[in-house]
């Protein structure tokens, strides 16, 4: 069982200064201070990395290896400022069969858990899309479940605003064909994210994740019939 570990307020205390000076200049002439609270990110990573493999299994190896970089690639943004406002992170399910994936983002009035499915590829999108049109009533079950809506209040990601190619305009499922992306996110506020439960919530909103991504799991390794690929 990882540790209670609680989340130090010093690691937003260096965002907002970052935020006031977001410049190479501060950046570097500050950089032990970020290299201090990157150590303290990393560890609470690892702690929720470990947290989450008692109810998961996961690729991602190590807490570390989940956080992205604070450099921003500016190259094609109209934002030139080089450094990320917040710390964030994402974990892999393990193996072909578990589809989908964990994010982390941590930030000064901004903290949530999300997961789902951010840019499926055209063909796993063709076939949620495939298996949506068949029987939406499993994922509304699912999205419509008191315990879901508690946590994520309802399914989030872009959505085209006319039908996909090939469907009736009509059809009883025209809310959810429509999707792009399919996203669930849980937020914290600040009060929480300092609190000695906030390791332990943040595991819950993956846990609570589940029956969505065993859903698109199943829907996305077998085909129209239920067998597998």
């Amino acid at each position: 069982m990882a540790k209670q570990l609680v989340l130090k307020a010093s690691v937003f205390d260096f965002l907002d200064k970052l935020k006031k000076n977001n410049n190479r200049e501060w950046f570097n002439a500050h950089k032990d201070d970020y290299l201090q609270e990157l150590a303290i990110v990393e560890q609470f990573a690892e702690s929720l990395l470990q947290e989450l493999k008692t109810h998961d299994e996961i690729e991602t190896l190590s807490g570390k290896d989940s956080l992205y970089r604070i450099y921003r690639d500016t190259r094609f943004s109209k934002d030139k400022t080089p450094y990320k406002q917040h710390w964030a992170g994402s974990f892999k399910r393990a193996t072909k069969y578990r589809r989908g994936g964990y994010y982390f983002h941590l930030e000064p009035g901004n903290t949530f858990v999300a997961g789902g499915f951010w840019g499926p590829e055209k063909e796993d999108l063709k076939r949620i899309r495939e298996e949506i049109a068949f029987d939406a009533t499993p994922l509304r079950k699912i999205l419509q479940a008191k315990t879901f809506v508690n946590n994520f209040g309802a399914l989030q990601g872009e959505q085209l605003k006319v039908m996909p190619k090939g469907y009736d305009a009509k059809h009883e499922a025209i809310d959810l064909l429509r999707f792009k992306q399919f996203i669930l996110k849980k937020d914290f506020p600040d009060e929480v994210v300092f609190s000695g439960q906030f390791l332990k919530e943040m595991s819950n909103g993956f846990k609570q994740m589940r029956p969505f991504l065993d859903y698109m799991s199943d829907v996305l390794t077998t085909d129209i019939n239920g067998e597998s690929l």
